[in-house]
């Protein structure tokens, strides 16, 4: 199956190698998101709620430019390093995806870079 390469300057560059996202057939692959505004290549960590929702719309544009929407997810992969942090993130993803709810899986995380305190990746199934 071939494999095509999914980039947007609407979210961060890949900080090393790897892509922001591989297409294979209709399944989309969405490497982790960091927050990290896409204008500024800076950190967004003002705040918890202030990550989540950059990591959100950075994960927004990649889906975008692979052809597909956040509806499109099919699973979500969170990483937090702390999950009293958890009732925000649900609180926050409620804002971006509606029922049927894409399936996920969130785990405490020792750390993560540049000391950000979430990171997400997600699979994007095409109609």
């Amino acid at each position: 199956m071939q494999r095509q390469t999914i980039h947007t300057d609407a979210a961060p560059a890949a900080i090393g190698p790897y892509s922001q996202a591989i297409r294979c057939g209709n399944t989309v692959y969405l490497s982790g998101q960091i927050p990290i505004c896409p204008k500024t290549q800076l950190p967004v960590n003002d705040s918890v709620d202030a990550e989540i929702h950059q990591v959100l719309r950075n994960l927004r544009a990649v889906a975008e430019a692979a052809g597909g929407d956040l509806a499109h997810i099919a699973k979500l992969n969170v990483y937090l390093t702390d999950l009293a942090d958890s009732p925000r993130l649900n609180a926050i993803m409620g804002e971006y995806f509606s029922a049927p709810y894409p399936a996920r899986a969130a785990v405490r995380v020792a750390g993560l870079p540049q000391g950000f305190r979430v990171e997400i990746e997600g699979v994007l199934v095409l109609d």
